[in-house]
Formats: structure tokens, sequence, C-alpha cells
């Protein structure tokens, strides 16, 4: 590849999108588009957009295309983290070109833009300017290799004409995961489904850009294939097995990694009931077992860091509270949950199948994020957890107690532990080497 390539980003799908643009845009049949704000809608799977004095039919897609490279769009009202417990929206500008799609009864908004441009605002958005450079760089390896893998892994699929299977569904148990089947009009959503990413909005950061500039085209590659590589906020001590998470693929560099520099000496098998229990209720050495705000602000924007318990946290629910809880997040009906029982752990303790037994229904979930989805209004932190069921009552807990560890699936780089390592002083390379066992730095282009 000696070229970077132009990727399409997936930023919102709304019933009436509004947005604004700078200067004057050209659609792909050259229509002009002056500065000002504009509201896109679907009619009969057609785009119609909507002035203040007229509306026209663009057909079933609109190219916008600014006539000066600095310019820019901006969305209003978009959502950002989607699900979790920090939603919110906010209005994002976006250089580049603006794509309309329909997407069912929705206007599709996609970003289409050259690959490092996109990179530039990743790490802006992912990480802080008062990140470590070593950090910001090892960041921008891993999401260039993470998407180039994705749009590789697309073009397979489409090739092969399969379906990607994405859950296992029978009466007494649910497993499923969360990757790529939302995704098949664009490359990558902005959200943190994929990685978050919003446009110019945040680009605030010098440091930020340089650091992917130094390491323009860098990817990771195992076995002459790029590395689809993973990150997580903290991993809780102990990095996860890709296949633990996602679909049921061995990725040798995406493999349990110890979060220390004592390496594999310091830890028990987690996938043992007892040994998992024991970790989960402790506070083991760990890179990113750290309350340093200098070092946690690198990693959390301005709302993550209202979370301040993750390395180890508790949650707590009544009998009421958690059985109206699963009831309402899954759509079925358990009765009143008499227990929560492990099934099969993961090598960073993190729960792959959890039991669910109720009066009524009993019923085994799985992975992860549908474990985490389950018992949480939003997303719990992680399925790293064990759970004490008390106040019985003829059998029945009255309360339960969750005890956890991390923020996240726990897959490959654990953003914290990065953190402390850039501040510690390891390099780039180093990161990379710590978090990606057996994976090689290479430049793509």
């Amino acid at each position: 590849m000696n070229n970077q390539p132009e990727i399409e980003v997936g930023i919102i799908a709304k019933f009436e999108l509004k947005f604004e643009i700078s200067c004057d845009f050209y659609s792909e049949h050259k229509e002009k588009f002056p500065a000002g704000e504009y509201t896109a809608l679907i009619k009969n799977n057609q785009i119609i957009i909507r002035t203040r004095s007229n509306e026209i039919n663009f057909g079933n897609f609109l190219t916008l295309s600014p006539e000066k490279k600095a310019s820019f769009f901006e969305l209003k009202n978009v959502i950002i983290g989607v699900d979790f417990h920090w939603e919110q929206k906010e209005n994002q500008r976006f250089s580049g070109i603006l794509k309309l799609i329909p997407e069912g009864e929705n206007v599709r908004a996609i970003n289409v833009i050259d690959l490092e441009d996109y990179l530039k605002s990743v790490i802006s958005s992912e990480m802080s300017s008062t990140s470590s450079p070593e950090l910001l760089k090892a960041h921008a390896v891993i999401s260039r290799s993470w998407l180039l893998a994705q749009i590789e892994k697309t073009k397979s699929l489409k090739s092969g004409g399969g379906l990607y299977q994405t859950s296992h569904e029978t009466h007494d148990e649910i497993i499923r995961w969360y990757d790529r089947e939302d995704h098949t009009t664009f490359d990558v959503c902005a959200d943190d489904h994929c990685q978050r990413y919003q446009g110019i909005t945040k680009i605030h950061s010098e440091k930020a850009l340089q650091t992917v500039e130094e390491t323009r085209g860098e990817v990771l590659m195992f076995e002459n294939k790029i590395c689809d590589a993973r990150f997580s906020k903290c991993c809780g001590g102990v990095s996860e097995n890709f296949e633990n998470v996602w679909e049921p693929v061995r990725h040798r560099y995406l493999t349990k990694v110890v979060d220390s520099e004592f390496g594999d000496t310091t830890c028990v098998d987690l996938r043992q009931e007892d040994e998992a229990d024991l970790w989960i209720r402790n506070k083991p050495h760990a890179f990113c077992n750290t309350t340093d705000q200098k070092i946690l602000s690198q990693v959390l924007p301005d709302f993550d860091q209202k979370t301040t318990d993750f390395y180890r946290w508790k949650v707590e629910y009544s009998q009421k509270e958690l059985s109206e809880l699963i009831k309402e997040r899954s759509g079925i009906e358990f009765g009143k949950i008499v227990k929560l029982e492990p099934l099969k752990r993961g090598h960073s303790s993190r729960l792959i199948k959890l039991k669910i037994h109720g009066t009524k229904k009993t019923l085994t979930v799985g992975k992860e994020l549908e474990i985490r989805k389950w018992l949480s209004k939003s997303h719990l932190y992680s399925s790293a957890f064990v759970v004490d069921h008390l106040d019985e009552k003829n059998g029945i807990p009255q309360k339960f107690v969750l005890t956890g560890a991390g923020w996240g699936h726990g897959v490959g780089l654990c953003q914290i532990g990065a953190a402390v390592m850039g501040e510690k002083g390891y390099s780039y390379k180093e990161i990379l080497a710590h978090y990606f066992r057996d994976a090689v730095l290479n430049k793509s282009y």
C-alpha cells in the first residue's frame, strides 16, 4: 500500500438530520450548496434536502464536497457514548466530504476522509493533549492497525458471500457478541463501539497531530497480516483473549498479558472461580492500578473522569432492582432472581457465560458485553465480577453485591496501563510489545 486510503466513517443516523456548512460545497452532480443551515430527511427511500425556502429530492444518496480543503460541515446533536453511562449530545464539526444515504426511515451521515486525518481526530478524541508522546504514538499505531484490519475483513466477508455470525441462541442459552454486524454501509462508526471519532471538534493538540505524523503508515503485523489491534480503558490487571469477547477465532497477539513489569509469575489462573474471587476482591499490582489524576486525565476525557473507581468497583442491587433491571434489559421474565452463577471465565477473570436462576426462568447469557448490558442501565464496567447473594428470605436473596475489576472488554492495549508505562519512560515500541505479544511493527505506506 503506497498511499493512505480514504475511509468512510458513519457518524449518526436521524429522522431529521440538521447540518451546517461553512462555505460552498458541491454535490456529485456539481450542484452548489452555499454556506448555511440545511435539514436532510428520507421520503420514499430518497434523500430530501430542506432549506428555509425550498425542498429538493436528490435520489438515493448525496455526496457533498467542500470547495476549499480548510472548510468544514457541522452536524447538530450528535450522540456520543451511545448506551454508556456518559451518553450525551453535542454539535460536531468535520473536514472532508459529507455523504448522506437512507437507513430505513433515517438519513445516515457519513464522513469520507483520508485515514491519517481520521487518526488525528481519534487520537485527540481518545487521548488528552497532556498524554505522553509515547502513549500517543502507541495509540496511533493500534488505531491505524485496527481500522485497516477491519477494512480488510469487510472485503473478505463480502467476497466470501458468507453470513457473519454474531450470536448463538437456544431455549436455555443466549450467546451474543458485537463487532461488525452494524456496519455494512461504511467502514467504521464514530462512537466507542469502534473508536471515538469527533471530527475536528476536539483536535486541539499539536502533540497529537505530531505523533500521528511521526508514525505515519505504521501498523502492527502478525504472520504478514495487519493485526486486529484492540484496546480498552482498564484491563483490571490482566488482559483478555480475543476469542472470549468476540468471534471464536484465536489471535496469538491478543491473548492474556499480565499488566505488570513483573510478568506472568505474579498471576494465577483466573479461569478458576476461587482464584478469580480472590483476585477480584484484592488490588494486586498492575500498571493500570493507579489513582494518579495526572495520568488518568491523559486517557479519560472530562465526562469520563467522573468515574473514579474502575480498577476495582462495587455495584449493589436490591432484589426488586435486579429482577426489574434484567427483565427490562433482556426482555425476558425471570421472576425473582435466585442466583447469578458464573459458568465460564476468561484469562482476565471476565465472565464469558453467566447463568441466571430465576423463579420463572433459568437461562445462560454471554459473552461479556451481553452480560454487562443485562446487569446495568447502560453497561456494567466489565464482566470481571463476583457476586455476593445477601439477606436470604425463603431461599431468595434480597440483596446482590457485584464486586468487579477493570473497565471495558480488556482485550489488547490497556489505555490506563499504557499511560502509566509512558510516564515511567517506556517507548511506544515497548508499550506495543508488552500488550501485543509476537506482533511486529511495520510500515504499510
